[in-house]
């Protein structure tokens, strides 16, 4: 078995790099955090020119899949490239919609999703209380325990967040419109938080890489005594740890997006988020004291690392999933 990515899955990567890369993305992040949406909407309408978001839906409704080995792919690019917005819950939605099976609720959100002309955001049992940037979303959708889909009405104010470019908000859950109910809903729920969490880790990842190249090139230019500071034998370890723990990850996030399966899935999101954090420590303290400032285009990620650990499966929830996948290897709970 070739366990890679295919050449046609690295060049769609690679793409997705170089977009972002021509884009603005720090500054339309800072302007997203500051509740100008304007900037960032530009790249994500680019974005989603490449079918971002199409991989996510099913080609029955004029989605390219599902395919979420090349959604991951696209996500470890975007986490890397810093770029704002409910992208993972959009495409959370776009699942969602794609299994419901109802054709008119497809025909009526998925166009606009897949094509970046409208956001969305999604709440979910178990899936965090918050509504993740719902004022810049066209669509808040929320499933309640109950098993009703539904539309929400728009948000009060933001609440604090230690992303200013990750906007939080308490959905309004009176006041919606009813689309659907059943056990049809509570399964297209589930797919879809399965989604959210593998696209999650994937973010992570992504993130991650993004602090360690950045700490790797400033480590190489601030100096000490004379002496490049990425030259001492306790920096290189430091940064040496960083990237082993991104590169055990990776080979997991595939493993979650090849089989989709709920353990595979929590053991991805676990280990992208804990090594995206531990990037987030090892740039802060490589950079010393100008690592705190927001002038530097260093705090976008930094700022990113925690909130996304814990979003959609914090560590010891996504620890309990696995060791609740193992569980019948083991011969059952103990």
């Amino acid at each position: 078995m070739r366990f890679l990515p295919t050449d046609e899955q690295r060049d769609f990567a690679r793409s997705l790099r170089a977009l972002f890369g021509a884009a603005p993305v720090p500054a339309a992040a800072r302007a997203w955090g500051a509740g100008e949406h304007g900037p960032g909407r530009a790249v994500w309408a680019r974005a989603a020119g490449t079918g971002l978001f199409a991989l996510a839906a099913d080609e029955a409704y004029d989605g390219l899949g599902p395919l979420a080995v090349e959604a991951a792919l696209g996500f470890v690019e975007w986490g890397r490239s810093g770029m704002p917005g409910p992208a993972v819950e959009t495409a959370a939605v776009a699942v969602l919609l794609s299994r419901l099976g109802d054709e008119a609720l497809a025909k009526r959100f998925l166009p606009g999703l897949l094509a970046g002309e409208a956001l969305a955001t999604l709440t979910l049992p178990g899936g965090g209380p918050y509504a993740v940037d719902a004022d810049a979303a066209a669509y808040r959708f929320h499933v309640s325990e109950a098993g009703g889909l539904s539309l929400t009405p728009a948000p009060a104010q933001a609440l604090p967040s230690s992303d200013p470019a990750r906007r939080l908000f308490r959905a309004a859950l009176s006041g919606g419109e009813p689309l659907a109910a059943g056990p049809q809903v509570v399964e297209a729920a589930r797919a879809a938080a399965q989604w959210a969490r593998l696209l999650t880790a994937a973010q992570c990842l992504g993130v991650g890489e993004a602090l360690l190249s950045r700490t790797v090139e400033y480590v190489k230019q601030r100096t000490q005594f004379g002496t490049p500071i990425g030259a001492f034998q306790a920096v290189k370890h430091r940064l040496a740890d960083t990237l082993l723990a991104l590169e055990f990850a990776r080979p997991l996030l595939w493993a979650g997006a090849l089989s989709l399966d709920p353990g595979e899935v929590a053991a991805a999101k676990l280990t992208a988020g804990e090594a995206a954090y531990a990037a987030a420590m090892t740039a802060l303290r490589l950079h010393g004291a100008i690592g705190y400032t927001q002038e530097l285009d260093l705090s976008v990620w930094l700022r990113k690392a925690r909130p996304l650990r814990d979003a959609w499966g914090t560590p010891s929830r996504c620890r309990a999933v696995v060791l609740e996948a193992r569980a019948p290897l083991r011969g059952g709970p103990r």
